[in-house]
């Protein structure tokens, strides 16, 4: 919350303390939160001049005309749903929760439609070979394979690009002048991109090593064969707030066992659970990296995302996760592929 720690208020302040807090602040907001860092209110210049209509004292507490019932959006909403969200609402100010209610952000509605361009660099890793796929990928790496009449990774760089996320890096590898060819500098499509080659592969987190320059913000790292409405400056603003040095984007996956489990303690039977349903979170193959990570990372070897985690877990670093309940597709196969190309009509 580094960005709203400023705004952040107790609803013990009075509105006296409140007002030089709004003064000083350009957001012209406060959010009022428990003392479990929930948020219980909102409190802006308007309110105030309410309650002083109404007679309430410079001395009073900000609870007596602090808002109870904000309007407020998840982590895990798209920039679209929370455009349309204010703009029914009329408001230009919605305030970001998790799961539980804890305020982590505030989304600014002018900032969210113009498109305000930020330093964090985003790692494309697209040097796969795409075994799964052929004979689609014969000739094609996978990122540009068709979906929904454009390239997989021409989605990816403009979701990210909508969000303000404009310096892009792509790791390539197998016909790596397809991407390059198609994409260029990036010019054509509003973004800046600079390629790094492998010339072996290097894995989902080998090719950091190769990078000319290690980024100076906390940034993204992103499969090249993935489709997803995640809200990327949601994860953004997570990932600072908890102050992670890596966070990795997870989402759930449910597995049906066909038969009857039987649950057994010294040979005797305890209990039989007909065909349980296990839930587990899986990698959802994004991320957020600070900086110092890249260190973590051996060089001119093949290398996966999941080593690096647990690498940093082992020293105890404060690693993430950041569910992700938006559409996400993982086009690894053949009926993936097809699927995806049904569904983007009506996701994107």
């Amino acid at each position: 919350m580094r960005d709203i720690q400023d705004i952040i208020v107790r609803s013990c302040i009075t509105i006296k303390q409140a007002l030089g807090i709004i003064d000083k602040s350009s957001k012209q907001i406060l959010l009022v939160i428990d003392e479990n860092e929930k948020l219980i209110g909102t409190l802006n210049d308007g309110d105030i001049r309410r309650g002083l209509l109404g007679g309430i004292s410079l001395e009073d507490e900000i609870e007596k005309i602090y808002f109870k019932n904000p309007t407020v959006a998840s982590i895990n909403d798209t920039k679209e749903s929370i455009i349309r969200l204010a703009a029914s609402k009329k408001i230009h100010q919605i305030p970001l929760v998790d799961s539980d209610g804890k305020l982590v952000g505030l989304d600014i509605l002018d900032e969210l439609i113009g498109k305000k361009k930020k330093p964090n660099k985003v790692i494309l890793m697209v040097g796969g070979l795409g075994t799964r796929l052929r004979p689609l990928t014969e000739n094609t790496p996978k990122p540009m394979l068709m979906v929904g009449h454009k390239p997989i990774l021409q989605t990816i760089v403009e979701k990210f690009a909508e969000y303000g996320f404009v310096d892009i890096v792509m790791c390539v590898n197998y016909k790596s002048n397809i991407i390059q060819e198609y994409f260029g500098d990036g010019s054509l499509f509003g973004v800046n991109i600079e390629y790094v080659f492998e010339e072996k592969r290097m894995g989902t987190a080998g090719a950091l090593s190769l990078l000319k320059e290690i980024p100076s913000e906390p940034f993204f790292v992103m499969n090249g064969d993935l489709l997803t409405n995640v809200n990327f400056e949601h994860l953004f603003h997570y990932h600072l707030s908890n102050n992670a040095i890596a966070t990795m984007c997870v989402r759930e996956y449910d597995f049906q066992v066909p038969y009857g489990v039987v649950n057994i303690e010294n040979g005797k039977i305890m209990s039989i659970k007909e065909k349980p349903v296990q839930k587990f979170f899986v990698s959802a193959g994004i991320y957020m990296l600070n900086p110092e990570v890249v260190k973590h990372v051996s060089k001119d070897t093949f290398y996966d995302m999941p080593t690096l985690f647990e690498k940093l877990i082992e020293q105890n670093y404060n690693t993430l996760s950041f569910p992700i309940r938006e559409y996400w597709m993982d086009i690894g196969r053949i009926e993936e592929y097809e699927r995806a190309n049904n569904e983007y009509g009506d996701v994107f």
